[in-house]
């Protein structure tokens, strides 16, 4: 038992450390700020609380999460469906490769204003914007970790007579797994960010529509508990997707470290 205690509190100084160390060095560069621009956190820490009550996060906060969850989930099975039959069929591959490479080369923000044109002003622009940028990542990891299943495997489940969903299901998804969760987790960055470009344009709320009202307001230390937030918002986010991986690949993680202990 204090073995375990150890390790954990271990684990904790590890996740701890370097953030509070950041943290740190910001209070005190900025103690003394008398800059406009750059208010000392302090300042910022003491107005976070009476910007964000309860009324702003369900006006904003919410709203935000629900395009984000929406525009991720739409990327999800678009890019994993299509990452599958891509990876899948070498013919496939080869017609749609050069038009993924010229698509994924194009930065998702130049995107907006011709979402726009076609989707209006509304979430379903904002969503259309998150899914456009989110979908590349786990398109092109699906088709690598579809092409890399074990040939060996594969006929080996065949032989069994393994086929059709049941073929897709346990042999083919499960052996691309570990590369679809990495590029779910790249596109959950991409979405975070692709959700606050998205709200500054013809937006009525959102995170990234009251941060740019506050700048225009120059209601600047209102303006840094808005990224503040959007920090830890990132951090849950990343915390919560890696409870999920870790629960989704059980069996990954624990034939990596069952191999890290033989050797």
């Amino acid at each position: 038992m204090s073995a375990w205690i150890r390790y954990f509190a271990l684990r904790l100084l590890l996740v701890v450390a370097l953030p509070a160390v950041l943290v740190a060095a910001w209070w005190f560069a900025s103690e003394s700020s008398t800059d406009v621009y750059w208010p000392p956190l302090r300042t910022i820490l003491t107005t976070f609380p009476d910007v964000w009550t309860g009324e702003r996060l369900r006006q904003d906060v919410l709203p935000s999460m629900a395009r984000l969850t929406a525009g991720y989930g739409c990327a999800a099975v678009a890019g994993v469906a299509l990452g599958t039959v891509i990876g899948s069929y070498r013919r496939v591959r080869a017609v749609c490769e050069p038009v993924l490479e010229f698509l994924r080369a194009v930065p998702p923000p130049v995107l907006v204003p011709v979402i726009m044109l076609f989707a209006g002003i509304g979430d379903t622009m904002k969503i259309a914007v998150i899914a456009s940028g989110c979908v590349w990542p786990i398109l092109l990891n699906t088709v690598e970790g579809v092409r890399a299943v074990d040939s060996v495997m594969s006929e080996t489940a065949r032989s069994y007579g393994v086929t059709g969903v049941a073929r897709l299901r346990h042999v083919v998804l499960r052996s691309a797994s570990p590369q679809i969760f990495a590029g779910l987790r790249q596109a959950l960055s991409i979405g975070l960010i692709l959700m606050v470009i998205s709200e500054m344009f013809a937006a009525s709320n959102g995170l990234g529509f009251t941060i740019v009202q506050f700048q225009r307001g120059f209601a600047i230390p209102d303006m840094w508990t808005g990224i503040l937030l959007l920090g830890l918002l990132g951090f849950v986010l990343s915390v919560l997707f890696r409870l999920v991986e870790r629960r989704a690949l059980g069996w990954y993680h624990g034939l990596r470290d069952a191999s890290r202990r033989s050797s």
